[in-house]
């Protein structure tokens, strides 16, 4: 393990220890209390709003959306294709890759990156985005592209160039750093959300949705 691997591994273990204390905060604020009469299925309602709740027809504005919901979900799927990578290459069994499994890795993380910059350019020129984002809105995005494209470069070159190596682990850690800091803890948050939003809509007999007779 060279020295840049181990840069990256503390980086990790700050990253992961942060997370946990966000994860205890959470489970010390407890349970939803509603003091409302029950008349629905919490964990249905849960489930509703992790499943069918989550597809854009369902939700409040996505539906006028499509392509950029979809570029949100291949930008997701990406990251956490290029986390599995990452950790892979910890125990460096990505030496053990064919050649063109890492040309269709990096083809799948490219399609990822390439929609990430789109996000990030239409949350620049559009005016109604721009005037909701915050620092934190392109730093996040800004890291995620990178570490994106730093795996890209990691694929294409085997993980045998020192200096594409040395350029990946520095970008990895300062994601890992910048991820308990900023937005990118919803990683942690988004269960805790979900939980919470169909606890409140499933006591209430609302979620799942009753049918139209």
């Amino acid at each position: 393990m060279n020295v840049f691997q181990i840069i990256s591994l503390v980086a990790l273990a700050y990253c992961i220890g942060m997370l946990m204390w966000h994860f205890v905060r959470i489970i010390k604020l407890g349970k939803p209390k509603d003091l409302s009469v029950k008349s629905g299925d919490v964990g249905k309602g849960v489930a509703y709003a992790n499943t069918v709740a989550m597809m854009p027809t369902h939700k409040e504005s996505a539906y006028m959306h499509i392509p950029t919901y979809a570029a949100g979900m291949i930008y997701h799927c990406g990251t956490f294709l290029s986390i599995l990578l990452f950790f892979l290459s910890l125990f460096e069994l990505n030496i053990w890759y064919p050649e063109w499994l890492n040309l269709i890795l990096a083809l799948c993380v490219c399609a990822s990156a390439i929609c990430g910059v789109l996000l990030l350019v239409k949350r620049c020129v559009n005016k109604n985005l721009s005037s909701l984002a915050n620092p934190d809105d392109y730093l996040s995005n800004l890291f995620t592209t990178l570490f994106q494209c730093a795996t890209i470069a990691f694929l294409l070159t085997g993980g045998m160039s020192n200096t594409w190596m040395a350029v990946y682990y520095i970008v990895v850690s300062v994601l890992l750093i910048y991820m308990p800091l900023g937005k990118l803890k919803h990683l942690l948050y988004y269960f805790s959300a979900r939980y919470h939003l169909g606890f409140f809509y499933g006591w209430r007999n609302t979620w799942p949705p009753k049918k139209e007779e």
